[in-house]
């Protein structure tokens, strides 16, 4: 074998042995790390790179290392949710840098912060002036956060006693034209409802639509091909027919939601009331 071959097929089994490892050891955002995991990283990554271009040495000598640097932090993290001390001494813990808007000079030098650092962490926060702080923490992973003053968070539906319905995750129904349909249905909704609301932002159909976004109330967001596409001018009687039947949607979803019987029961009857509210106002409507 060649030694350019050597280096290709030792690279490969790097590459995919280290993706491996890392799918093992878990999902971590970069921002999330601990300096011993960035570590940890650097070295299996070191391993890797050494495995391609040494062909002098035995391959699975290099496996093993890249094993052991993948097993090592395992057994750590086991370890860490057993005792909160062994993660205090392993990760270390957070350090509070302001107090009651006052800031703690010492425990920046604790962690080797100047001034102009903070600045530049607080601003990545949103925050530019200190006054505005009460307090702010550096975390185990080195990220800063940030309370801000009574006085200057915002208000709150809670905060004016406003009761405010329960939301669940939007759902994608639709990508690149094709219908999630199960997605839709999960929901409590029909495609040819999904269809009636799309053609109201311009598309002709699903294969019009990149993207298509459901919430729990029913609204539904539409990423169109063709940006060019406008929203159909709705007249005022066709709106009024579109709320009868946006009502009669909401009425069906709450009936496929609840678990009250009767609640149920009379959900989906005022839903066929919509109906014959809908034939009877029909010859209004037209203009």
């Amino acid at each position: 074998m060649t030694e350019l071959a050597h280096v290709l097929v030792r690279g490969l089994v790097g590459f995919f042995l280290m993706l491996i490892l890392a799918r093992i050891m878990g999902k971590k955002q970069i921002t999330q790390i601990t300096y011993y995991e960035y570590i940890v990283g650097i070295s299996i990554g070191s391993i890797a790179a050494e495995l391609t271009f040494s062909p002098h040495i035995r391959m699975s000598n290099f496996i093993l290392g890249m094993i052991i640097w993948s097993v090592i932090p395992l057994i750590l993290a086991k370890a860490e949710l057993k005792s909160p001390k062994f993660r205090t001494l392993l990760e270390g813990k957070p350090t509070t840098l302001v107090s009651d808007g006052k800031i703690l000079e010492n425990n920046m030098r604790k962690v080797n912060l100047t001034i102009d650092e903070m600045m530049i962490l607080l601003r990545q926060q949103s925050v530019f002036k200190l006054s505005d702080v009460q307090s702010a923490t550096m975390e185990k992973n080195g990220q800063v956060t940030v309370l801000k003053k009574r006085e200057l968070q915002p208000l709150t539906p809670k905060d004016i006693g406003m009761n405010v319905k329960k939301e669940t995750q939007p759902r994608i129904v639709v990508i690149d034209g094709n219908l999630m349909e199960k997605s839709l249905i999960d929901y409590g909704f029909t495609k040819e409802w999904l269809l009636s609301e799309i053609n109201k932002q311009g598309a002709k159909g699903f294969s019009d639509v990149f993207m298509a976004q459901i919430d729990s109330m029913g609204n539904v967001y539409a990423d169109l091909y063709n940006d060019n596409l406008k929203m159909p001018q709705m007249k005022e009687k066709l709106l009024v027919a579109a709320n009868v039947k946006q009502l009669q949607k909401s009425l069906i979803s709450f009936s496929l939601k609840t678990e009250n019987a009767e609640a149920k029961k009379v959900y989906r009857e005022h839903a066929k009331q919509m109906d014959k509210l809908m034939d009877e106002i029909a010859v209004y409507l037209k203009d």
